[in-house]
């Protein structure tokens, strides 16, 4: 699905993980299908992240979290983004995140999680449809 202008998507690993193999075959899937992909790298904070999403004005911030942190990492974002009225902006992502902690952050502002194994194609499908109904 092309959706026109492309999502502006930024992707980043927060917090002390190093392992970014996932998220960089990922950001090449998300390049290939047609969106502007903007990839912060490692070790990025909350407040980095929000950052750069405000001014490149991101349709979409996509974190790999396979540290543990999510529960803090995530949480932080979406206060940040709450703090800088930073709205419909799409906060999705994955890593080794337990079934019960995706529930308790979706409760609090994320959307649809992903875990290990995923494939491509449904993270894909999943962030073109949520900006296709709430892009403004």
């Amino acid at each position: 699905m092309k959706i026109s202008p492309p999502i502006r998507i930024l992707m980043a690993k927060p917090g002390l993980d190093g392992h970014d193999r996932g998220i960089k075959v990922l950001a090449a899937a998300y390049r290939d299908a047609g969106m502007d992909v903007i990839y912060l790298g490692l070790r990025q904070t909350p407040q980095s992240i929000v950052s750069v999403a405000i001014q490149e004005g991101v349709d979409v911030i996509a974190l790999s979290i396979l540290s543990g942190a999510h529960m803090t990492i995530f949480s932080k974002v979406i206060d940040l983004m709450n703090e800088k009225g930073l709205e419909n902006v799409l906060v999705t992502g994955g890593g080794i995140i337990p079934k019960e902690d995706m529930d308790e952050l979706e409760k609090i502002g994320t959307g649809k999680l992903f875990g290990p194994g995923t494939p491509v194609k449904d993270s894909l499908e999943y962030i073109e449809s949520w900006v296709q109904k709430n892009r403004r």
